[in-house]
């Protein structure tokens, strides 16, 4: 399998949005680990942090996603999105 540094420029960069799954997931955990734990972001503010994480110009795709897969959380408004608690690797107990 493909690693995500073949999805990533030379400034770390995600260059395109992989095909398949898993690698989205790791692609997406990646993202997710750019945010701020306990941090709360607009919409705008989180479209300008994947703005500087991506090259191809599609902030509200990768949002999306990030929260399709659960990697945040936002309000029932969508005005306001946060990292998601994660489940340990072991799953929940």
């Amino acid at each position: 399998m493909k690693q995500l540094s073949n999805f990533l420029d030379s400034q770390g960069r995600l260059v395109k949005f992989p095909a398949k799954r898993a690698m989205q997931q790791e692609a997406l955990a990646y993202l997710a680990a750019k945010f701020q734990p306990e941090a709360e972001y607009t919409e705008r503010q989180v479209n300008e942090l994947l703005g500087r994480w991506h090259t191809f110009g599609d902030p509200a795709t990768l949002r999306r996603a990030l929260y399709d897969s659960r990697f945040l959380d936002r309000d029932p408004y969508g005005r306001s999105y946060r990292l998601a608690p994660q489940e340990p690797a072991d799953g929940p107990r």
